[in-house]
């Protein structure tokens, strides 16, 4: 039985908050469709009556305004409609991995005080394992996926709509776009960080999509109207939700009145995806990186004349290679490569339009918010020499939820009192104010757009009872652009095999994590102060390779 449609409580007009902005373009165009993935399609109408449902359903089960609700999922429709339904109902998502161990979901739980989960039935094994160390969290609400049973008790999503639509719940809050956004990043300093945005802000510096010349929207009503004057284009979105590029691709998709089309099989699998492309008539393909971007390209050169609609590809989370660029370009001559520039802590910074101008290192047109600063916070000038870190102020994050002192260190105010949110990124800035990425200031290493910080691993390898030191580094990859390795110094008479070493991180770790390769040394070097001389150790990994 589906739930009732009916039109859901309107936020006040002068509000930017995100399911008021979803509730603006659905009242707008009603019969568009919003989103398709597998089977099913919703209208906008149809999908912001499901929001509503929800919110309803989560007011009714105590969810008071400003409590955590956690959403545990693969891409699919219910995805957004939880997102935005507990929005709605004047709570906070709370975004999790779906690649995350039991010790990793304990953390980001209980760091993030979730007092409710969304989560699909197969994935809820691990966190039956934890849920005697979850005492805040009071309720559970279980997404069909085609396991009939599961260890951990609660309500069935498509129940609670249902009965959310039969009877009388409590009052929808009155939402302000002061309310809180919340989204974790693994990011550069070990365990996951909740970011902590203004609703207004994160709308403002990552999802108000808008022509060149058009002006900021005033009100809610004016995303509406752009959206019903616009052509109702198809974007396919493969970056997982529980990511910011692909929730921020998604989202603002929406907030312009287009068509979100998500790949719903839990593994990539190019073939599928470019029959879907094909079937749906896509416009753009929003991917991450070379991990996806070359398989799909290749795939294409085999069989040239397909998906005739595309004509526009975005990478979010980590910039396309020069090869792979050529590749799509052998497909497709005229398609649009663009890579977007922006972090969970800045929002989008910048955009590059695919040129290297035969550099290794892309190029981002940043906007005016957005500037490279020396080691005093002081924005360098165009054509600089000097490499500095790249920041964003104006509308940045309030900070990192329970935790003042990364807060501090990663949103630090300049001698004029102007606070900044710094990337972890260093670049340059060429002469016409382009900025030239030339990657992290700390040794995190990104692999197919997931960020790994190397002291966790480094850590999960020193409790193996054979290993006396280690170090983690990037080493190249053409498929995800960067690979975990491993330089390790066993303990005394003994050796461990690269298997065992796997097989004792991927209980620990997720799978992006666990190292691909494993060098093998006598010792560990370290500099004079006893830290890690990772330079030495990428150089035993070059060799290596």
């Amino acid at each position: 039985m589906a739930p009732a449609v009916f039109a859901p409580d309107e936020p006040a007009a002068d509000e930017f908050t995100l399911a008021g902005l979803l509730g603006a373009v659905a009242k707008a165009v009603p019969e568009r469709t919003a989103v398709i993935a597998g089977e099913r399609r919703l209208s906008y109408a149809e999908l912001d009556a499901r929001v509503t449902l929800l919110a309803r359903h989560l007011r009714s089960s105590g969810i008071r305004p400003g409590e955590h609700v956690a959403v545990l999922s693969f891409n699919r429709t219910e995805w957004l409609e939880s997102a935005f339904g507990v929005l709605r109902a004047g709570a906070v998502p709370v975004n999790v991995n779906y690649r995350y161990v039991a010790r990793e979901l304990r953390y980001v739980l209980s760091d993030a005080d979730a007092v409710a989960l969304i989560a699909e039935r197969s994935l809820t094994g691990r966190i039956a394992e934890i849920r005697p160390e979850l005492p805040r969290l009071r309720h559970v609400i279980l997404l069909d996926d085609g396991l009939p049973d599961t260890p951990l008790p609660g309500v069935g999503y498509e129940s609670a709509l249902v009965q959310a639509g039969a009877e009388s719940a409590p009052e929808l809050p009155r939402n302000s776009g002061d309310d809180l956004y919340l989204l974790y990043t693994g990011g550069t300093t070990g365990d996951p960080k909740g970011v902590m945005w203004r609703q207004e802000d994160i709308f403002r510096v990552a999802l108000e999509g808008r022509r060149p010349g058009v002006p900021r929207a005033s009100f809610p009503a004016d995303l509406g109207e752009r959206a019903r004057t616009r052509s109702p284009r198809r974007i396919l979105v493969l970056g997982p939700l529980m990511h910011a590029a692909g929730q921020w691709n998604a989202m603002s998709m929406l907030f312009s009145g287009k068509t979100v089309v998500l790949s719903t099989r839990r593994a990539f699998d190019a073939e599928h995806i470019i029959a879907l492309a094909e079937r749906e008539k896509v416009h753009t393909l929003q991917l991450v990186g070379d991990a996806m971007a070359r398989p799909l390209a290749q795939r294409l050169l085999a069989t040239p004349q397909r998906c005739p609609s595309l004509g526009t590809v975005t990478s979010g989370g980590t910039p396309l290679t020069p090869a792979v660029r050529e590749l799509w370009r052998a497909w497709r001559p005229g398609i649009a490569l663009n890579d977007n520039y922006g972090g969970t802590e800045t929002g989008v910074c910048g955009a590059s339009g695919g040129g290297r101008d035969g550099r290794d290192t892309p190029r981002f047109t940043m906007g005016a918010s957005v500037a490279v600063l020396d080691e005093e916070l002081r924005p360098l000038p165009p054509g600089s020499d000097r490499i500095g870190r790249i920041a964003r102020t104006g509308r940045i994050p309030l900070g990192y939820y329970n935790d003042p002192e990364k807060t501090a260190r990663t949103f630090p105010r300049d001698a004029e009192g102007r606070r900044w949110a710094m990337s972890g990124d260093y670049g340059m800035v060429a002469e016409d104010g382009s900025v030239e990425l030339l990657g992290r200031g700390a040794a995190v290493i990104n692999t197919g757009g997931e960020k790994v910080y190397p002291e966790e691993v480094e850590s999960v390898l020193r409790s193996h009872p054979d290993i006396d030191d280690t170090i983690v580094v990037p080493a190249p990859d053409d498929r995800l652009g960067q690979q975990v390795s491993a330089v390790v110094a066993p303990a005394p008479g003994h050796r461990p095999d690269d298997e065992q070493l796997r097989d004792y991180c991927r209980v620990r770790l997720a799978g992006f994590k666990v190292p691909r390769t494993f060098h093998v040394v006598d010792r560990i070097r370290r500099t004079a102060v006893g830290k890690q001389d990772y330079r030495w150790a990428k150089a035993v990994v070059r060799r290596s390779c």
